[in-house]
């Protein structure tokens, strides 16, 4: 358990101390010819800067990431971490620098004081082969390929990108990150055109299933309704779309959230069909403006509008598709069916995070 001085500090801010009054001066004082990089990235809410005081209670605290070229990581990687491990002190600002497991091949860390030597998280690695275990990406990767952009989870890209990086005496992190700060332009409007053709899938739904007296799965579509909203707003702002967990709290980010979440509130709590329709016209009337706006594609009228010859009110967010399918030039691309990235067709966390199965689909995909 931490010690009773401990005061919550934002994760990034202790990884900060941690490097320049822990991890430096060993690494001066022991290896003062390694080049490296050193941040905190990848899995953890802090990363996101979405951390509270309750993240605190596992995975959570003096962390850091060093990265040192292959043949140094190879070389020194292991002889760097038992260096730390006896070297580290006990506690960084009244926070524990050891973490022990609860549950004997439990991956999760929980902080704790140690008399022996610290169980430190100072991971070491070279950057590829991080990437090709985060993303799946080959170590020599120096662009990604289209069917690379789309087997990589939004929630994996915005743990690569965000967090902070103290150190780069490589370059090789911080060009990294550059690249991978946005989709390319292709892939962007591509994205967006498959983010528009799940909502058109779903959108009559709300009303027929109120139609047939389920009420109640008139509610379920409208709540996947609003959440594909929410991630169309963030791919539309150019922010990756964090997991379930972090979603609401990165769509409060954005600029159009203040004037849409009154929508998006009123249309999953409203207690019959026909104010849940309206409020997620409205909310669709919001961001077809908001699509517009961006100039990417010909204007499409944002007006709702029947559902054909039933008595529901839609957007037809097909033809939001359709218009941004129109200005894909790339040939790839182009030949693809609108079904998107791997996490525009699955959300289930286990699989998102393996690897081969998710390259294996969208290999597929992209082979026809």
């Amino acid at each position: 358990m931490t010690t009773p001085a401990a005061e919550f500090l934002p994760g990034l801010t202790l990884s900060r101390i941690f490097y320049e009054e822990a991890v430096r001066p060993i690494l001066e004082e022991e290896y003062p010819w390694l080049r490296y990089a050193a941040a905190r990235v990848g899995p953890g809410s802090e990363v996101l800067g979405f951390d509270t005081a309750r993240s605190a209670d596992h995975d959570w605290g003096p962390r850091l990431d060093l990265f040192l070229t292959p043949e140094d990581a190879t070389a020194h990687a292991a002889d760097l971490q038992r260096l730390l491990a006896h070297r580290l002190p006990k506690q960084i600002r009244g926070w524990p620098t050891h973490f022990r497991h609860r549950q004997p091949g439990n991956p999760v860390g929980h902080m704790g004081m140690t008399d022996g030597p610290v169980n430190h998280r100072v991971l070491v690695n070279a950057v590829g082969s991080w990437l090709n275990a985060h993303l799946g990406l080959h170590p020599q990767t120096v662009e990604p390929t289209v069917s690379d952009w789309l087997a990589m989870p939004q929630q994996r890209l915005a743990e690569i990108t965000g967090g902070v990086v103290f150190h780069d005496g490589l370059g090789t992190l911080t060009a990294v990150r550059r690249c991978l700060a946005w989709y390319p332009d292709q892939v962007w409007r591509y994205l967006l055109a498959c983010q528009w053709q799940r909502i058109s899938q779903e959108e009559a739904f709300v009303g027929r299933c109120a139609e047939v007296g389920d009420d109640l799965g008139s509610v379920l579509i409208a709540g996947r309704l609003v959440r594909d909203l929410m991630r169309l707003c963030l791919l539309l702002v150019r922010r990756y779309a964090p997991y379930g967990k972090w979603l609401g709290s990165a769509f409060a980010q954005v600029p159009v959230a203040e004037e849409l979440m009154p929508s998006l509130r009123e249309a999953v709590a409203a207690m019959d069909y026909p104010a849940r329709e309206r409020h997620l016209c409205d909310a669709y009337e919001i961001v077809a403006h908001l699509q517009n706006d961006t100039g990417l594609a010909e204007p499409v009228n944002p007006a709702r509008r029947p559902y054909h010859d039933r008595p529901f009110q839609v957007l037809h967010a097909e033809r939001f598709a359709r218009a941004l399918a129109q200005t894909i030039t790339h040939p790839e691309l182009r030949a693809l069916p609108l079904t998107g990235s791997v996490d525009q067709w699955a959300d289930n966390t286990d699989f998102l995070g393996r690897q081969r199965p998710v390259r294996a689909v969208i290999t597929s995909c992209c082979e026809g």
